[in-house]
């Protein structure tokens, strides 16, 4: 079986390319998906339906757009690994964590340990709670070839 693993989450640091390198590098049954990283083409992904003047409704409907790759694929992967950085605040890692809840689809978080408590929620709902990408690619290890 390959596994489809969905990473969700901050975009500002290379934490996608170690765990698929780590991922690779053990050969592991495996595929990866991920929303749209390029943070000008996710908030322009509505821009195609028209202007708007103003940037309520701009994020709108990209957020919209945005949601019919994401949804989809949150809803065929089989586990969602969802990365919480320090430097900005995530609103839609958190989503996507409550929508794989919503869905009983397993995830992941990771994290550093700083932001336990704010994360809380989040971690309770979570089959496993990771600090490095390291630690994910073991976990991805074992759930893919124990």
């Amino acid at each position: 079986m390959t596994w489809t693993i969905y990473l969700s989450g901050e975009i500002h640091t290379d934490w996608r390319d170690q765990i698929i390198a780590g991922a690779r590098a053990l050969d592991l049954p495996v595929e990866f998906t991920s929303a749209v990283t390029d943070h000008e083409a996710s908030d322009a992904a509505g821009d195609m339906l028209g202007p708007e003047s103003d940037g309520y409704w701009r994020d709108h409907k990209s957020s919209r757009v945005n949601s019919i790759r994401t949804r989809t694929l949150l809803q065929k992967c089989d586990l969602a690994v969802i990365r919480f950085g320090d430097k900005y605040r995530q609103w839609n890692a958190a989503f996507d964590a409550g929508y794989c809840t919503a869905i009983g689809k397993p995830y992941v978080t990771l994290h550093a340990d700083d932001i336990v408590h704010p994360l809380k929620e989040v971690d309770a709902d979570a089959l496993a709670w990771a600090e490095t990408p390291s630690q994910v690619v073991e976990i991805l290890r074992y759930v893919t070839t124990s």
